[in-house]
């Protein structure tokens, strides 16, 4: 933070009058390709996230700068003239932000120089644009004499990346991250916005995210394609059903109408839509009870049905799992869209270090690819630091 305070007070003189702000990344623990399909989910925010030095200016200029691209210099932009620029690149997230506040009636008079640093691993996709979108949400709201509803943060910060950048993102990533609790994970319906906290008191083990370095050229392609599969799956079933998405179905309700769905493809994709919802449901009710080991058995079970059912995992993450459960994990599965990027497990602690080395080992072997290993722990939401003034 120290380095930080330093770049601030190097590119914007001084770092007098200046505060510090976070927001984490986010893991999804379980509830994968549900979201929108009327489903829940089960994410948590993490320790890992993004920082801002942040100081209120006498004009309307916006200044930023962030210490992850020092090459792209100071970004220069003005609050009355906010609009998507290309050659702005990570700025346009902080900037679609103010303008979705200033679109709903909230104040924004003041422009900012602005200092940003993340630590969340590049490329994992543990949703560092929505941590940076948290970050700005949280000054503008903390350095202005209105409040704004935290879930209405959330919504602004989405539509923000819906919207401003033009990246048609759900709602789990912002959800988790402005509202997310130390060592809780929240079980969100992403229909109606309903949520309870859930305590995850892992004790004597460890989550654990491994980064698969594959780059996930397929996921966007792919992910409009799954999206495309529910909604024709659907769309048959209501022609016998009153529902209005497949997260309103039971496991039986499914089974005694799949019939209706004529593609054997988009059958599976729906069951994996169904029985995904309702293994998140049984796997916070487990957790609840403290059972670690049911909740990891169920984590097991999502990935084989995003591998066989709803194929979305490929050969890197089958891979990365695989050795997971020969290393004796509790739990392990794909999290975030597939084709790439991370895996999530719980190990228990005794065996974390022979895990990272095991794991490694044998990924390696198989697909000829270095993983990348963070021992992560569940840490709270977007807040300004009190203690860190600068």
């Amino acid at each position: 933070m120290k380095q930080l305070r330093d770049a601030f007070a190097e590119k914007f003189g001084g770092g007098q009058g200046a505060l510090l702000f976070f927001a984490p990344g986010r893991v999804n623990l379980i509830g994968e390709h549900t979201d929108y399909n009327g489903g829940h989910v089960f994410p948590c925010a993490l320790s890992v996230g993004t920082y801002a030095v942040a100081r209120k200016r006498e004009d309307t200029k916006l200044r930023f700068y962030s210490m992850n691209f020092p090459e792209k210099g100071i970004i220069d932009a003005d609050i009355e003239e906010l609009t998507y620029e290309e050659k702005h690149d990570w700025a346009n997230y902080p900037k679609g932000v103010i303008a979705a506040f200033k679109k709903h009636g909230y104040a924004v008079s003041s422009g900012f120089d602005i200092a940003f640093f993340g630590n969340i691993p590049n490329g994992a996709g543990l949703s560092s644009s929505a941590s940076i979108e948290l970050v700005m949400g949280t000054v503008l709201e903390e350095t202005s004499d209105w409040s704004v509803d935290r879930v209405e943060m959330v919504k602004l910060a989405q539509e923000a990346e819906n919207e401003f950048v033009g990246v048609n993102c759900g709602i789990m990533d912002q959800f988790a991250i402005g509202m997310g609790k130390r060592d809780h994970a929240v079980l969100l319906n992403c229909n109606t916005l309903d949520y309870r906290y859930t305590p995850v008191e892992l004790d004597s083990h460890a989550l654990i995210i491994a980064n698969t370095n594959k780059r996930r050229g397929l996921a966007d392609s792919k992910y409009n394609e799954r999206r495309s599969q529910c909604e024709t799956a659907l769309a048959a079933l209501q022609t016998e059903l009153k529902i209005h998405s497949l997260g309103d179905l039971t496991e039986e309700a499914f089974e005694a109408h799949k019939h209706l769905i004529d593609d054997p493809v988009v059958q599976k994709r729906a069951k994996h839509a169904v029985y995904e919802n309702r293994r998140t449901i049984k796997a916070v009710d487990l957790l609840d009870q403290g059972d670690i080991e049911g909740f990891g058995a169920l984590m097991n079970d999502s990935h084989r049905s995003l591998r066989d059912d709803y194929e979305v995992t490929g050969r890197e993450l089958d891979a990365l799992v695989e050795a997971a459960w020969a290393e004796g994990a509790v739990g392990s599965r794909m999290t975030g869209a597939g084709f790439g990027g991370c895996t999530i497990s719980i190990v228990k602690k005794d065996d974390v270090d022979s895990f990272l080395t095991n794991v490694g080992d044998r990924y390696k072997k198989a697909v000829d690819l270095e993983a990348d290993f963070y021992v992560v722990e569940i840490g709270d939401g977007a807040k300004r630091m009190e203690e860190e003034r600068i």
